[in-house]
C-alpha cells in the first residue's frame, strides 16, 4: 500500500535561494509587484495581511529595503510553527517592528480578526495548493479584509490552460481590477496583482476559505 505523500514546507523554501530556480525567479516578480503597491497606495500607514507567510521572505526583504517599509504594519499567518519561527527571527532581524507572525490557519478567517482592513493583501503560495472552489470563494471573500483601493498580490502555477485567466475573472466579479499579471511563455509559475475597485465588504468570522489538498 502506498503511503501518503506530505509536502516538506520548510524545505520547500529552499528553493528561494536557488538562483534561477521556479520559486526563486517568481519571488523576485512578487517583490516587484509589493514594492509597485508600497510606490502608489496613499501615503501614511500600509496594513498589510499575508495568507500561508511562510517564512515571510514575499515581503520582508522589500520592507527592509524600501522607503515605505517602516509604514508597513499587519499580520503575517502560517501553520507551520518552524516557518513562523524563521519569519518572527527575520522580523526582529529586520527591525520590522509593525509586523506580527501568527501560527494559525490562514484558511480559516478568525486569523485576520483585529487586523482588517488590509492595503496589502498577499495569497502567494496559496492558490497552487487548493480546490478551484477553494480559490473562487477566497478570492470572493477578499473585499472582507480590504480596505478601499487595497492591492492583492496572488500567485499561481498556470496550468491547467486558462486557470489564471478563471481567477483574474473572480477577482473581478468580487469588485477588483488587474493591475499586473506575469506569466512566463514556460509555464513555470503565474503571478498577478489586482487593485480592489468596489466597496469593501464587513468582515466576517467563522468562515472556512480553503484547506490544502495536498
Amino acid at each position: 500500500m502506498m503511503g501518503v505523500v506530505v509536502r516538506d514546507y520548510l524545505g520547500w523554501h529552499d528553493d528561494y535561494d536557488r538562483p534561477g530556480s521556479r520559486l526563486h525567479l517568481r519571488l523576485l516578480v512578487v517583490e516587484d509587484l509589493v514594492a509597485r503597491a508600497l510606490d502608489e497606495l496613499p501615503p501614511g500607514r500600509v496594513r498589510l495581511l499575508s495568507m500561508c507567510a511562510g517564512q515571510g521572505r514575499d515581503v520582508l526583504t522589500v520592507a527592509s529595503r524600501h522607503r515605505r517599509g517602516a509604514d508597513l504594519e499587519g499580520r503575517l499567518v502560517e501553520l507551520h510553527p518552524q516557518n513562523v519561527g524563521a519569519a518572527r527571527e527575520a522580523v526582529a532581524r529586520l527591525g520590522l517592528h509593525g509586523l506580527e507572525v501568527v501560527e494559525g490557519d490562514a484558511g480559516l478567517s478568525d486569523s485576520y480578526a483585529g487586523a482588517t482592513p488590509a492595503e496589502l493583501v498577499l495569497a502567494c503560495g496559496v492558490f497552487g495548493n487548493v480546490t478551484d472552489e477553494a480559490i473562487a470563494r477566497t478570492v470572493e471573500f477578499l473585499p472582507s479584509l480590504c480596505a478601499p483601493g487595497a492591492w492583492v498580490v496572488w500567485t499561481r502555477y498556470p496550468r491547467p490552460e486558462g486557470i489564471l485567466d478563471a481567477i483574474e475573472a473572480w477577482f473581478g466579479a468580487a469588485g477588483f481590477e488587474t493591475v499586473a499579471r506575469v506569466a512566463p511563455e514556460a509555464p513555470v509559475f503565474g503571478v498577478g496583482a489586482v487593485r480592489l475597485v468596489g466597496d469593501p465588504r464587513p468582515f466576517r468570522s467563522g468562515v472556512r476559505l480553503f484547506e490544502f489538498v495536498r
